[in-house]
């Protein structure tokens, strides 16, 4: 690819490359959304060339830099205003699971008998309730609470167990 005269226009562009990094970097803190902002940039002005009067280029680009800066943020500003209305269907975002605490909780669940993990699953985790879990597994409600209640207890033991740093001082 052959370098552009410095004199042309493209050379003139090419030359402020540095300094619209440095603007683009300080108007939107990153690197990342800078470079973005740069590249924009770069290509409206080569874009719009025939729109340049001949008078300070310099001026004419940070201008054009400014301005898509303002747009872009206000355009963001308008993407994520939601409706409170609205935001009670969206789902939040759910916080990154540790893999460590995953496979903890995991060999707790494995290490019930099969009837606690079946009380504790379908009562916890699929939201049933007590009578429905009796008649699912046809035994009586009182043995499902004592079930739940005595497989939450092993949960708890166990995780405790586990611990590499207990979590209250001993009193």
């Amino acid at each position: 690819m052959k370098t552009p005269a410095p004199e042309s226009f493209e050379g003139q562009v090419l030359a402020l490359l540095p300094s619209l990094r440095r603007y683009s970097r300080s108007l939107t803190r990153s690197d990342a959304d800078g470079e973005d902002l740069l590249q924009d940039c770069v290509e409206k002005v080569l874009a719009r060339r025939g729109q340049w009067r001949g008078l300070n280029l310099r001026g004419w680009v940070l201008t054009i830099m400014t301005n898509l800066y303002r747009n872009g943020r206000r355009g963001r500003a308008r993407d994520g205003m939601v409706e409170l209305d609205a935001a009670e269907d969206m789902a939040s975002p759910e916080p990154p699971a540790d893999p460590l605490e995953r496979a903890r909780l995991d060999d707790a669940l494995n290490s019930l008998s099969e009837e606690y993990r079946a009380v504790l699953m379908l009562v916890v985790i699929e939201g049933y309730s007590y009578s429905e879990v009796a008649a699912a597994l046809e035994i009586p409600i009182g043995t499902v609470m004592s079930r739940l209640s005595r497989a939450r207890q092993r949960i708890a033991e166990r995780l405790k167990a586990d611990n590499v740093i207990t979590l209250r001082r001993p009193k």
